[in-house]
């Protein structure tokens, strides 16, 4: 180091001489003394109008038979080549999500980031992580990146958002899809909130150790479910709460479904629980409109090698009267120009966007929303366990 700079002693940054009291101030609260850590504000590329205003005109002339239901405003994140291309899509899609929080919930904006009022990059993420792990917030899991992600490559995933956002008082849930002989890889379930139509298990927190996986879910699949138990005064934790039956009888018959139609039918468990999530439990009211705005925030979607954003669902009825449903997607992996282009000209952009049931390959997805408000104090203490609802597919 040169005579001219000096090294923080709460972040180990380097700054020149003459800013390196002022930096150190700023790791602290001028009301109250707590530690908070900087923030540096995130590059996007800024669209004119909105993404999500652009998405919602192609989605009105995307024909008569068409329904959809879209989360407010969110900006677009994307992977930069030679700085996070290929391991940064985790805090790219925390990016994504707080686009959203920031613009559409106050009370959020005030607690997120130190009431910074923006999305910050990708290494003052990583210093808010570590920041919530510091508070004591997901402990196995900063267990598993030894407490320390600043400056790394290193993946994560939606137990990572939940922690870091979770600092923040919101109230982030996770939840799990997968088949039965997984279920063990999974976090413990105390409850839905959302009331999915499919089969439910509360998990035991006793489960037996998970085998050795790999892939970036490795960590949170892999990780003790011993982390979070079930209250005594709950119903025994081995428990199954059928809310509905996996396979829809009315368009399989009792025929043998072959194993394409099997996972179809198995991923529809997905489809229906996004469809529940942005449209209340089919309560909303369509009318005369083709596209509805939710009050629901995105869902950060996680799988086995890559994550993205959940920011609405279409369902267009077939000539047969069965609903096909499309997720609307946005990816880090693609850039915000050229979706920008392909939405403002009205071509193309499905291939952006659109993902139906059938492009659902993966045998293990898991979802991350965030319920309105801010928790309590003593709420904050009960989030600092990461659970999920686990459904199977």
């Amino acid at each position: 180091m040169n005579m001219d700079s000096a090294t923080c002693p709460f972040c180990n940054l380097s700054f020149p001489s003459s800013q390196i009291q002022w930096h150190a101030n700023t790791h602290f609260d001028n009301d109250d003394g707590n530690y908070r850590s900087p923030s540096r504000r995130g590059e996007f590329h800024k669209v004119e109008r909105g993404l999500m205003a652009l998405l919602r005109n192609c989605l009105e002339s995307d024909g008569e038979n068409s329904r959809s239901i879209l989360s407010g405003y969110v900006d677009h994140f994307q992977s930069i080549p030679f700085e996070d291309v290929g391991w940064g899509c985790g805090w790219r899609n925390i990016q994504i999500l707080s686009s959203h929080l920031l613009a559409q919930r106050p009370e959020a904006r005030e607690a997120m980031y130190g009431g910074s009022g923006f999305v910050p990059d990708i290494p003052s993420l990583q210093r808010w992580l570590e920041v919530a792990w510091e508070r004591g917030f997901d402990a196995p899991g900063s267990d598993q990146f030894n407490h320390a992600i600043y400056g790394s490559k290193k993946w994560i995933g939606a137990t990572e958002c939940a922690a870091l956002l979770r600092s923040f008082g919101l109230r982030v849930r996770v939840v799990d899809f997968g088949p039965k002989e997984s279920e063990s890889l999974y976090l413990s379930v105390p409850s839905s909130s959302v009331g999915a139509k499919e089969l439910v298990r509360i998990n035991d927190a006793r489960k037996r150790k998970a085998p050795n996986t790999h892939g970036p879910m490795d960590r949170y699949m892999s990780r003790a479910v011993a982390q979070a138990s079930c209250s005594q005064d709950a119903k025994p934790c081995s428990s199954l709460i059928r809310i509905r039956d996996t396979v829809d009888k009315e368009s399989s018959g009792d025929r043998v479904l072959n194993s394409t139609e099997r996972q179809n039918e198995g991923h529809r468990v997905l489809m229906d629980f996004v469809w529940n999530y942005f449209s209340h439990k089919d309560t909303v009211q369509f009318g005369q409109r083709r596209v509805l705005i939710s009050d629901k925030t995105p869902l950060y979607f996680q799988h086995d090698g890559h994550s993205r954003t959940i920011v609405g669902i279409q369902v267009k009825y077939q000539q047969s009267g069965i609903p096909q449903y499309s997720l609307l997607v946005m990816d880090p992996g693609h850039r915000t120009a050229a979706l920008e282009r392909s939405l403002r000209e009205k071509v193309g952009w499905q291939k952006f966007i659109k993902r139906g049931v059938h492009t659902l390959k993966k045998q293990q997805y898991q979802l991350c929303y965030v319920d309105p408000g801010i928790a309590s104090e003593e709420e904050m203490e009960k989030l600092k366990t990461i659970d999920s609802v686990f459904l199977e597919f």
